[in-house]
């Protein structure tokens, strides 16, 4: 099972195994130390993690509900292959719902948002020129969850969360793209403008402007990536035209 030797898992008595055994291998594929279309033998990754097949069996089914694992008849369990398109899809949605938020924030914020959606920039705007770019997806990640707080609609922010979930493992490729960090940590800045400033339509306009240029970067890096790779599928020469 490639190189992997062990995933780090953290024993929480108030926390159900299963959960925690879930949540170590979804971050094992989001950060890529499980790569797409590796397959997951259930006893190497239970002596990986030192605990039974059972809560590791538990959450593979999870994590092919939740489109990070897909199941092949007679031959197992195996990290999902993304293409271009199912990214594309993603990202399609995200952008609407991402800037039906902003616009409600606009509408909805407290003052106490907006100066924790001011502060979450101005820490952002701290890790340019930094290589710690797992920190800027962290405040990337926190950034938008107070977006969506600050929508005050809770059916919403669920199904955004589960939305962001699908396209978690992207994000720090999306940010580490020559020049995509600075622009996220502009746009953020100009979606908040819109919030303070109670528009609306701005902040709707500005968060999907955001969402677009977030997909366009990621579009162009996998691209690339599968380009010198040598191979590409159906979907990517469907979503790949006139990103370059």
């Amino acid at each position: 099972m490639g190189n992997l030797k062990k995933i780090p898992i953290e024993i929480d008595n108030y926390r159900p195994l299963r959960e925690i055994v879930f949540e170590a291998l979804r971050n094992a594929i989001v950060e890529h130390k499980l790569q797409p279309g590796e397959r997951l033998m259930e006893v190497q990754l239970a002596e990986a993690m030192g605990v039974s097949r059972t809560p590791v069996r538990e959450a593979i089914r999870r994590l092919e509900l939740e489109g990070y694992v897909v199941m092949i008849p007679r031959r197992g369990a195996y990290v999902a292959q993304i293409s271009l398109k199912d990214i594309a899809d993603a990202f399609e949605i995200r952008g609407a719902l991402e800037g039906l938020a902003a616009g409600l924030a606009a509408e909805r914020a407290t003052d106490e948002d907006i100066e924790r959606l001011e502060r979450l920039v101005a820490k952002t705007s701290e890790c340019l020129g930094s290589t710690n770019v797992d920190k800027a997806v962290e405040l990337d990640v926190q950034f938008h969850e107070a977006l969506y707080e600050a929508s005050r609609n809770k059916r919403l922010i669920q199904i955004i969360s589960n939305l962001r979930e699908q396209i978690l493992r992207f994000r720090t490729q999306s940010l580490a793209f020559p020049g995509r960090l600075a622009a996220a940590v502009h746009e953020h800045g100009m979606i908040v403008d819109a919030i303070a400033d109670r528009d609306p339509a701005a902040a709707r306009k500005r968060a999907e402007d955001h969402i677009e240029a977030a997909r366009n970067a990621l579009m162009k890096l996998m691209a690339q990536q599968r380009r010198i790779q040598g191979g590409a599928d159906e979907g990517d020469s469907a979503t790949s035209d006139g990103l370059e």
